[in-house]
């Protein structure tokens, strides 16, 4: 089953090329939300342990990773219509 997570990080070292983390996150599944930063909404049928489990190769020991399972309750503002439909959609 298909579940929704929203994943977040704080990536400390400049100057570092985070690319692989990017690319694993959308591997994880083809349904993902990107309008923020460094957060992500993407639909899985991983566990959050495992979630970031597969992501954790890809940042520094000095970096701190997020993977929180949603409810589908959600409020936002400011996010253009494309956003706006994908998190209604996908909660």
């Amino acid at each position: 089953m298909l579940k929704s997570y929203m994943i977040g990080y704080d990536l400390n070292k400049s100057g570092k090329n985070y690319s692989g983390l990017t690319e694993k996150i959308k591997e994880i599944s083809g349904t993902w939300w990107h309008h923020l930063d460094s957060t992500w909404i993407v639909k899985s049928e991983k566990s959050a342990v495992e979630i970031r489990d597969l992501l954790s190769p890809f940042i520094d020991a000095d970096d701190e990773l997020l993977v929180a399972g949603l409810s589908g309750d959600a409020a936002w503002k400011g996010f253009n219509s494309k956003g706006s439909e994908w998190i209604k959609k996908h909660l």
